[in-house]
């Protein structure tokens, strides 16, 4: 049923600049119904599989990714932004539509051969989701697949995660900016 997950995703046009439709999970995560149903969406796919944690990507990624990870009884690991895990890190730089970023993981996050899921809230051009793709690989782990609410197909992200040869799997789709 992701018609009611796509019922619940709230479009705000012209955000943060003009031209850009921005497709707001806010409102699905505060339905009850919505958030709920989305999860078991989750777990009802992963529940069989092998593997041994979720990765989130900050910060959308943290929700959906805890509760998915909660319910399969596995742990949970967060990909945040610069500076803000207390540990010894590694960094991924990737490129922005106006620019460069980076992303960063406890160098003891994964362990060497741990199979992993990574969860985001959306995946548009797939530069987050590849750098931390990258970043799950230099610590020896599989991205056994890489899982988001809604995909923007146009804007490609989803493709290059598979031409990467990266598996990957969404509830919805919103087509158009």
């Amino acid at each position: 049923m992701p018609h009611i997950i796509k019922s619940k995703i709230r479009t705000i046009p012209h955000w943060p600049k003009q031209g850009i439709m921005f497709r707001d999970i806010t409102t699905l995560l505060k339905d009850r119904e919505g958030f709920n149903r989305m999860i078991d969406l989750f777990v009802e796919r992963y529940k069989n599989s092998k593997i041994t944690s979720v990765v989130g990507i900050e910060s959308r990624g943290f929700i959906a990714g805890s509760a998915l990870a909660h319910r399969l009884g596995i742990g949970f690991i967060p990909i945040r932004k610069p500076k803000k895990l207390p540990a010894e890190t590694i960094s991924e730089e990737y490129e922005l539509e106006y620019g460069k970023d980076r992303i960063e993981i406890h160098k003891d996050a994964i362990s060497k051969g741990d199979d992993v899921l990574l969860v985001d809230d959306l995946i548009a051009t797939g530069g987050t989701a590849l750098a931390a793709c990258s970043l799950i690989k230099k610590l020896g782990g599989n991205v056994a697949e890489c899982c988001f609410i809604v995909d923007l197909p146009d804007l490609g992200g989803k493709k290059k995660l598979e031409n990467a040869g990266y598996k990957v799997f969404n509830l919805v789709e919103f087509e158009g900016n």
